[in-house]
C-alpha cells in the first residue's frame, strides 16, 4: 500500500501500534480519530481483530480500506489474485479453482471465496480436517476431502502458508508430513489439466506448500501476483480518494 501510495503522488504516514499511543493504552478509536484530525484522507489498516476495519469506519469520516483482518477478510488480496488468474486464463466464468491449506486461519481465502464466486468461478477448497472450519460451504464453495480431489480438473490451484504456530500447537503434525500429504509437487501437479496455474499469496515456505520445483516452474504466478499488488491497491486508492473527492 505504501509503494502504491507514493506511486499515486500521496504522502504516507505509516503508523506502528509499539511505537505509538496505542502501546500506552489509547484505544483504536481514539487513535483513529487523531490520525484524522492530523488530515489522512485514507485510513489503510491491518489489525489482527476481525471486524477491525469497520470498528474504524464506524469512528471517522476519513476512507477506511481494509487491508486484513484477524482471519476474516482480506479484499485486496483476493482482487490482486483475480487480476493475476484474468490476465492467465481470461474470463473467470466457468472457471475450477482450488484453495488448498489453512483454511481455518486464512483471510485470504475466504476473501478469494467470495470475490471469485462473484467473477463466475467454481471454487473449491481443501486441507487437514483440523483446518478447515465447519460451515465453510455456506460461502458459497466446495469442499474437497484430499488433494487429489481438488485439484481434478482444477484451472488454477492456491496453495495457502501454513504457519508455525499451527505446527506447535498440533493442529498438524509437523511441516515435513504436511508437505508430504497437502504440497504441491510436479507429481501432484499432474492430476491438473494443462495450462492450470499455481499461486500463493506470500510468503511461500519453500519445500512446504510448494515444492521448489513448482514454484519456479512456468506454472507458477506467485510473482505475478506480486507485480498485479501494487496495480490493484493504486487502483483501490484512487477509486476511493475519487469518490471523496466527488462527495
Amino acid at each position: 500500500f505504501e509503494m502504491a501510495a507514493h506511486a499515486l503522488g500521496a504522502d504516507v504516514l505509516s503508523f506502528q501500534k509499539d511505537a505509538s499511543s496505542v502501546s500506552k493504552g489509547e484505544s483504536l478509536a481514539d487513535t483513529v480519530r487523531n490520525l484524522e484530525a492530523i488530515g489522512a484522507d485514507v485510513l489503510v489498516v491491518r489489525h489482527p481483530c476481525a471486524g477491525a476495519s469497520r470498528a474504524v469506519a464506524r469512528v471517522v469520516q476519513s476512507t477506511v480500506i481494509n487491508a486484513g483482518d484477524g482471519f476474516h477478510e482480506h479484499p485486496t488480496q483476493a482482487l490482486l489474485d483475480a487480476l493475476t488468474l484474468r490476465e492467465r486464463l481470461g474470463s473467470l466464468a466457468g472457471k475450477s479453482i482450488a484453495i488448498v491449506g489453512d483454511i481455518a486461519h486464512s483471510r485470504v481465502a475466504r476473501s478469494n471465496v467470495h470475490c471469485l464466486s462473484k467473477l463466475g468461478a467454481k471454487v473449491r477448497v481443501a486441507g487437514p480436517s483440523t483446518l478447515m472450519p465447519a460451515g465453510i460451504e455456506k460461502l458459497g464453495c466446495e469442499v474437497a476431502r484430499s488433494l487429489a480431489d481438488a485439484l481434478r480438473g482444477a484451472d488454477a490451484v492456491m496453495a495457502l502458508r501454513i504457519q508455525q504456530e499451527r505446527i506447535a500447537d498440533a493442529r498438524i503434525p509437523g511441516a515435513r508430513d504436511y508437505s508430504r500429504v497437502w504440497g504441491l509437487t510436479p507429481k501432484t501437479l499432474e492430476l491438473l489439466p494443462p495450462g492450470s496455474v499455481v499461486l500463493h499469496p506470500g510468503p511461500v515456505n519453500r519445500g512446504v506448500e510448494l515444492s521448489p520445483e513448482v514454484l519456479d516452474s512456468d506454472r507458477s504466478l506467485v510473482m505475478d501476483q506480486v507485480d498485479s499488488g501494487v496495480a490493484v491497491r493504486m487502483a483501490a486508492l484512487a477509486l476511493c480518494l475519487r469518490a471523496r473527492v466527488s462527495a
